[in-house]
């Protein structure tokens, strides 16, 4: 089902790069606007999915894509590539944190308190994707259509759904209680 859902993504955003190319006109301008609706909304539905690993790696083939399709800059580039970096970390740390023996480790190389959160390890993962989070933030600044940032915000939403789905594992592994933490006023 994973590659399904991430063939049908792909499949839109090479849509989308088609009329994007396409000379301007009316009929490529709503075609465009049509096709990023219909991303935003795959976007949308990959965010409630609950399924941790198909939300980063959805979000990874967006950025592995405007590295490819749209990178126009070295600012740019070197900004993808840093977020690709960024994604690659939590998909390697959504691949032990649900293995306590494995997740100890990294929850005790974060023991300090600044390298923790609610009573759980900021670790790669958390930082990656508040990170992207933040860089997605930073895009929704720009001057961008509405059909594009909306597409951001389904984006930001999805990501900020992995986080809290994260850090659930997260805390299922390491026998914590996010109520507490919440009822001592700390945020995730």
């Amino acid at each position: 089902m994973k590659n399904d859902v991430l063939k049908v993504l792909d499949r839109l955003l090479a849509a989308e790069e088609d009329f994007f190319r396409r000379p301007p006109s009316v009929e490529a301008a709503k075609g465009l606007q049509g096709r990023r609706y219909k991303i935003q909304e795959h976007i949308r539905a990959i965010g409630r999915s609950g399924d941790l690993p198909l939300i980063v790696a959805a979000e990874r083939m967006i950025v592995d894509g405007d590295l490819v399709r749209y990178a126009n800059s070295v600012a740019m580039t070197n900004s993808l590539k840093a977020a690709i970096g960024e994604l690659s970390a939590a998909e390697r740390h959504i691949g032990i944190v649900d293995d306590p023996q494995k997740y100890r480790a990294v929850d005790q190389a974060h023991s300090l308190p600044r390298n923790r959160k609610g009573g759980l390890p900021l670790d790669e993962a958390r930082q990656a994707l508040a990170s992207h989070y933040t860089r997605l933030n930073n895009l929704d600044k720009a001057r961008l259509v509405d059909d594009e940032k909306k597409v951001i915000d389904a984006r930001k939403t999805a990501v900020f759904e992995a986080v809290k789905l994260y850090t659930a594992c997260q805390a299922k592994t390491l026998g914590v209680d996010l109520a507490q933490g919440k009822k001592r006023g700390n945020r995730l």
